[in-house]
C-alpha cells in the first residue's frame, strides 16, 4: 500500500467521508522522509505541521535542567506526532520532535488544516476526534504516572502498545515511562526470568 492509501485507510477507520472529501483531505498532505536523529521540530520555532507516521518511529521530548531527555510522546506507524501546543496555538515550540529511525511521514500544514475545518463538518469532526483521543491518552498517562508503579506502567504499555516495546530504544522507552534505563532493563530481565 502506498503512503496515501495508508493514510486513507487510517481516516476511513475513524470517519465516513465522501470520495471527494477524502480526496480533498489527502491532497493537503505532503510526503517527507526523515533520517534517524533528524529534527522535525525544535524549541523556539513554531510547529507549522502535524505528521502522520507512514513508517518509522519518532519521539517528542524535552531536555531538563540536568541535560536529560524527557520523552513526552512516541509515534510509530499509523500514529500522529507534533508539538501540539505549538501547532494548535502557532507559538514557539517547547519540545523537540526527532526521528528514532529513518521514517516516512505525511505532513499537514496548520493553515491547510484550518481551511479544511472551515470547509466542512466532516473535516472538523475528524480533527476534533484526533484531539479528543490525544487528550484522553495524555490524561491516562498522567494518572498512571501518579498511581502505578514503574513495573505496572511497563506492563500497561506492553498490554496496550506491544509494538512500542519492540521498536523504541530502551533509553527512550525508559524516559517515556519515567524511569532510568537501568531500572527498565532490570524489569525486563525479571520478566524474562519469571516466564
Amino acid at each position: 500500500m502506498n503512503p496515501t492509501e495508508l493514510l486513507a485507510a487510517h481516516i476511513r477507520q475513524k470517519l465516513v467521508l465522501t470520495p471527494d472529501e477524502l480526496a480533498e483531505l489527502l491532497a493537503q498532505f505532503k510526503p517527507r522522509l526523515i533520517k534517524k536523529r533528524q529534527l522535525l521540530i525544535q524549541p523556539g520555532f513554531v510547529a507549522t505541521s502535524r505528521s502522520f507516521v507512514v513508517q518509522g518511529a519518532l519521539h517528542a521530548y524535552l531536555v531538563d535542567a540536568a541535560g536529560r531527555e524527557r520523552t513526552i510522546q512516541l509515534a510509530i506507524d499509523d500514529w500522529w506526532i507534533t508539538d501540539y501546543n505549538s501547532y494548535i496555538y502557532q507559538q514557539p515550540a517547547t519540545m523537540f520532535v526527532a526521528a528514532l529511525e529513518d521514517s516516512h511521514v505525511l505532513q499537514l500544514d496548520h493553515a491547510a488544516e484550518l481551511r479544511l475545518k472551515a470547509a466542512g463538518h466532516g473535516f472538523e469532526t475528524f480533527f476534533r476526534q484526533l484531539a479528543e483521543r490525544a487528550a484522553a491518552y495524555q490524561q491516562r498517562r498522567v494518572i498512571a504516572g501518579f498511581m502505578q508503579t514503574a513495573e505496572q506502567r511497563y506492563d500497561d504499555l506492553l498490554a496496550h502498545y506491544p509494538r512500542l516495546a519492540q521498536r523504541i530504544p530502551l533509553r527512550v522507552l525508559a524516559s517515556y515511562l519515567n524511569m532510568t534505563p537501568e531500572f527498565l532493563s532490570k524489569i525486563r530481565h525479571n520478566k524474562l526470568n519469571n516466564r
